[in-house]
């Protein structure tokens, strides 16, 4: 077939709508994440288009359009077909117009349809075949780590052999870095509970090591239960994971003998914990913890990492701690049936709260830019760190219900999205004390996007 004019001739040809196909005809729109995706024109201008991205990362693919398909996505909600919905838009829009559009969107599984749902099956399907979910995020940062010294061409092998090592030597170079100059660069004992950052290393390593760095010399927990948050997932409540983790450094198994326990304490309760369990394939707030787990806390004699549990937490501000539809697993029975568990079982355990805090800039909504050391960007800065420290002073104060009842009022302004794991942390080990031993805040140089965490330990 000749290639048509003005088409990249090894470029694949663009997805055709089909008119037959009933989830074509009506779109229902799976939840996607926008951003801005500046391109250039063929003069040299520039241009910011529309992309949209598979918020639950079951599709890798994207779709990039016009801003103003923006005023589409709403109607598509599957009860419209595609002449209701250029009729309810108006502006312009044309039938072929939009059948291009969902085309794309089919084309990339971010509508309903047999692709997603092969996708989706495939997925699932993989997630079972292992006893262990393999490392993504951390993976990509040892074999960063290993290009580094070995050029971009550094081969598979290289990066088996020396990525391990590499990633280390990295993890004590950031706790060394971060605990230089504070007076206590070690802990006495093994915390309750610690609460460490889920943003990716580059922003994230110092508050990491601020809690980690400072475990190197106690004594290893029985287990660790990571408590983390759902940012892709299904799971409308407390989702669970029946599975170990691996990272670059080896594999943490599973607590079977907790996860069966938990499973007789919840009863009726206990699939909805298990039910969404495959978010946790492309979750990222449980595995970056798993490195510094191994790092820090070590192996046994056998040369066997501890025993994990991991559980993403919903937001309890949004219907009081009850999962977001009726159908999931609410706070209190979670927090109940761990407890109980935890106490069943004896031994020592480590929780960890995977945890961020505020999300503000122009990539979240806010219409501010953050950069600059004076004006506009740096009040704003201000007000959010001043927020950010009068909500943790609710957790040094262990005021969970005040802090809840304080971010739903104010709707959230900062977007802080760990509540949940924060509050189930604390009501699980119930500290004496809960010490904070950090605050900062990553920024790209534009402003964009600024995020904040904290590394506290609750004793």
């Amino acid at each position: 077939m000749d290639a048509i004019p003005g088409q990249n001739p090894n470029q694949p040809p663009a997805p055709k709508f089909d008119g037959s196909a009933p989830n074509q005809n009506k779109p229902k729109l799976r939840k996607v994440r926008g951003f801005p995706f500046p391109v250039q024109t063929p003069d040299g201008e520039q241009q910011v288009l529309l992309g949209l991205a598979d918020a639950q990362q079951i599709s890798q693919k994207m779709v990039v359009t016009q801003p103003a398909f923006q005023a589409v996505l709403p109607l598509m909600d599957g009860s419209r077909d595609i002449d209701q919905i250029v009729a309810e838009v108006g502006r312009g829009l044309q039938r072929p117009m939009l059948e291009q559009f969902v085309a794309q969107l089919d084309d990339a599984a971010l509508i309903v349809g047999p692709k997603h749902e092969a996708m989706l099956a495939e997925l699932r399907e993989n997630f079972d075949k292992s006893d262990h979910l393999p490392p993504g995020s951390t993976a990509q940062v040892a074999d960063a780590l290993v290009m580094q010294e070995f050029g971009q061409e550094a081969t598979e092998e290289q990066k088996a052999e020396h990525g391990p090592a590499k990633l280390r030597e990295m993890m004590d170079k950031w706790i060394d870095a971060a605990l230089e100059k504070v007076e206590s660069p070690a802990f006495n004992a093994l915390p309750k509970a610690i609460v460490a950052p889920h943003l990716d290393y580059p922003r994230g390593w110092y508050n990491y090591a601020q809690v980690y760095g400072r475990m190197r010399v106690v004594d290893r927990p029985d287990r660790v239960v990571i408590l983390g948050t759902n940012h892709f997932g299904q799971a409308t409540g407390v989702c669970g994971c029946d599975k170990g983790f691996a990272s670059p450094l080896g594999i943490c198994p599973v607590d079977a003998e907790l996860v069966e326990k938990l499973r007789g304490r919840l009863g009726d309760k206990a699939e909805a914990l298990f039910r969404d369990r495959f978010d946790h394939e492309n979750e990222h707030s449980i595995e970056f913890h798993i490195p510094w787990i191994q790092h820090v806390l070590g192996a046994d004699e056998a040369g066997n990492f501890p025993k994990v549990f991991a559980a993403l937490v919903h937001d309890p501000i949004v219907n009081n701690g009850e999962s977001y539809d009726g159908q999931g697993l609410d706070l209190d029975p979670f927090v109940e049936a761990l407890k109980a568990t935890l106490d069943e079982l004896g031994g020592t355990t480590l929780v960890v709260s995977s945890a961020d805090l505020s999300h503000v800039g122009p990539s979240f909504g806010d219409q501010q830019r953050l950069n600059g050391e004076e004006g506009p960007g740096a009040e704003f800065r201000a007000k959010v760190a001043g927020h950010d420290r009068e909500m943790l002073q609710m957790v040094t104060e262990k005021r969970m219900e005040d802090l809840i009842g304080s971010l739903a009022w104010q709707q959230n302004p900062t977007r802080w999205c760990s509540i949940g794991n924060m509050t189930a942390t604390i009501r699980v080990v119930d500290p004496e004390r809960v010490e904070l031993l950090n605050y900062a805040a990553a920024m790209d140089p534009e402003g964009t996007t600024f995020v904040s965490s904290a590394a506290m330990a609750m004793w």
